[in-house]
């Protein structure tokens, strides 16, 4: 192993006590590939397996445990005691070969299809569509059916500890239910859900205390709890850097065993709401960095671009696109063989690889989402 490379796979523990083997974590990406009945698939199992072997934790494609928060086609579901032996299969092959398995929990919100919800019923903070989903007018939530919500991410946290996870990470990124709550986009309540940023923190922060007191109570060893969020929005109004740090002011006094920030690269800048002297993973860990530890990601591609995203301060890296392409490539790293990592997807290696076909077809079909090889 290049000397430059060693912290990248120095140990690492936790607050909870979890620790991994080295700072790399397989990013959530969601796959599509989940039996018609929310079952993890054989494919699933198949493609988490092949990438287990390297990285010290892998967080798993989101898993719905609302029937009206499911997302996403073939996405793997947490909304019943009927799913554990499922979630179980899947989170045992991966502790077999020596990573630490989080289980990531969530709510798509208006972002879902009406054809994937009951009844086609899509539902929100407000009456709000989105940007992404504009053809959708979501319902807003009831007071009681925002408490049934919250309890539904406490049951999910459940069923992973009984199925042997090892963590769970909170989805509250990417526009999805808990982000919507956050935003003053998607947010226009005037009840104790929405109106002040103190109450559009109500719904994700009670979530997080409802996850860890059902952690605290069922869990028998060390379970992780880690949040998962979008530092900024796009849209207007929306999330600025300035909301964002005190969102992650909140979060870091939950005690959380990680914070990972959803980024397209980890050297963005800020937008709004923040100066642009340092990126937005720069801003975030000198903000909260010595209160949680946080997660990095976006385009590292290159063990140096892992060791660069490190020198930020972070404890850990997050890698997807191309753990994908190559699924050895944090044992070539660790090896010294990192001129044999692939750097574009093998257009005939779907067998060899292990992606799932409803994943590979989503990636030929989409030019320029990867690089493709000859």
């Amino acid at each position: 192993m290049r000397t430059e490379y060693r912290p990248l796979f120095e140990p690492y523990r936790f607050r909870s006590g979890v620790e991994v083997k080295n700072r790399l974590v397989m990013a959530p990406m969601t796959n599509f590939s989940a039996n018609a009945d929310g079952t993890v698939s054989d494919e699933e199992v198949e493609y988490y397996e092949r990438r287990a072997g390297g990285v010290g934790m892998i967080v798993t494609a989101c898993t719905y445990g609302t029937p009206n928060g499911k997302g996403f086609p073939g996405e793997f579901a947490a909304d019943r005691d009927e799913m554990i032996p499922s979630l179980g299969r899947l989170a045992g092959s991966i502790r077999e070969k020596g990573a630490k398995i989080v289980l990531q929990i969530f709510h798509g919100g208006r972002e879902c299809k009406p054809g994937l919800v009951p009844n086609g019923d899509v539902v929100s903070a407000s009456a709000v569509p989105s940007e992404q989903n504009p053809e959708v007018l979501p319902r807003e939530l009831t007071d009681a059916e925002i408490e049934s919500i919250i309890r539904d991410f406490g049951e999910m946290s459940r069923r992973a500890i009984e199925a042997g996870y090892d963590g769970v990470e909170i989805h509250g990124a990417n526009g999805y239910l808990l982000q919507q709550f956050y935003s003053p986009h998607s947010n226009r309540r005037e009840d104790r859900w929405g109106g002040s940023l103190d109450k559009r923190l109500r719904f994700p922060l009670s979530v997080v205390d409802e996850v860890k007191r059902v952690v605290r109570e069922r869990a028998d060893r060390p379970f992780l709890v880690g949040y998962r969020f979008s530092p900024e929005e796009a849209s207007t109004p929306g999330i600025t850097m300035e909301e964002t740090f005190l969102l992650v002011d909140a979060l870091a006094a939950k005690e959380l065993d990680y914070l990972h920030v959803s980024l397209n690269d980890f050297r963005s800048r800020p937008r709004r709401g923040a100066g642009d002297s340092l990126t937005r993973l720069e801003w975030i860990q000198k903000r909260v960095g010595h209160l949680v530890p946080v997660i990095g990601v976006g385009a590292i591609r290159t063990p140096e671009d892992a060791v660069e995203a490190l020198s930020t301060g972070i404890p850990l890296v997050a890698i997807g696109r191309e753990i994908i392409i190559d699924p050895d490539w944090v044992e070539k790293v660790e090896s010294g063989r990192q001129e044999e990592l692939e750097l574009k997807l093998d257009p005939r290696g779907k067998e060899r690889l292990k992606v799932p076909g409803p994943l590979w077809e989503s990636i030929v079909r989409l030019p320029g989402w990867f690089p493709i090889g000859d």
